[in-house]
């Protein structure tokens, strides 16, 4: 049977770290932790789990979770992130290819959102995610802080069962997200260069709520719905709009 390596990013995750490990003891065979030195008990909790956890700066999500697989001392690799856990369902889906993983590339599975007093059916699930893979054909990559698993093969299995988000435990941990994220965002938009106009804030965004809201159907989420959309609405419009200011700002 093949052994799994489960790697982690942590910083000041004393209040869900814990959960998270446990979720991954029934099908981990060694847990990485790349903590980017809290100043809480993340790491007297972590210590209970594993004691492979290795400090590091913050060199960005991407950057940050290469790292970790790289210390990884088994092919198969599980990635979570500390507010997120596996599903009984899930772990059962794992267990059962655990002797076969080769078969695939990798493997996808829904990721379903607690927001701040209720789970999310609809605005963003089932948000799959490619979270089991083999670390020499697959590395992390996309935009920080929306980072993504590349595949060299295209051979994706979904597992059933999901990945359980615990993600803003209020409004004010949301807008704080919102104003961190977007910032670095927008840096990565000049990075790349990307195409935007002082017209993009409004255009990207009102999509961006038209999807979540009406597309995905997020109004059958009550207000939750109609919060998570209109944040989502927000977040959009703060990244483009602090990608224009920075633009103006480096020509100035």
């Amino acid at each position: 049977m093949a052994k799994i390596s489960a790697c982690i990013i942590s910083y000041n995750e004393e209040s869900k770290i814990e959960a998270c490990l446990k979720s991954l003891l029934p099908v981990a065979d060694e847990i990485i932790i790349i903590d980017s030195l809290s100043t809480d008990d993340t790491i007297k909790i972590a210590k209970q789990y594993t004691d492979k956890i290795f400090s590091q700066k913050f060199l960005g999500h991407i950057e940050q979770k290469n790292l970790a697989i790289s210390r990884a001392s088994n092919d198969w690799v599980i990635s979570l992130d500390c507010d997120e856990r596996l599903t009984e369902e899930l772990q059962q889906s794992i267990l059962a290819i655990k002797d076969k993983l080769d078969q695939s590339d990798a493997y996808s599975m829904p990721r379903k959102t607690f927001y701040i007093y209720r789970w999310l059916n609809h605005c963003w699930y089932p948000d799959v995610k490619t979270r089991l893979f083999n670390k020499n054909t697959a590395r992390w990559g996309g935009t920080n802080p929306h980072d993504r698993i590349i595949t060299d093969g295209k051979k994706i299995r979904q597992l059933k069962g999901d990945i359980q988000h615990y993600s803003f435990d209020s409004v004010s941990a949301h807008l704080k997200t919102i104003d961190k994220f977007t910032e670095i965002g927008a840096i990565e938009l000049i990075k790349k260069k990307k195409k935007f106009s002082v017209f993009s804030p409004l255009t990207h965004s009102t999509w961006m709520f038209i999807k979540m809201y009406f597309i995905k159907r997020g109004f059958l989420d009550g207000f939750a719905g109609l919060l998570a959309s209109t944040l989502s609405f927000v977040h959009v419009f703060v990244k483009y709009s602090k990608a224009i200011i920075m633009k103006y700002q480096n020509n100035s």
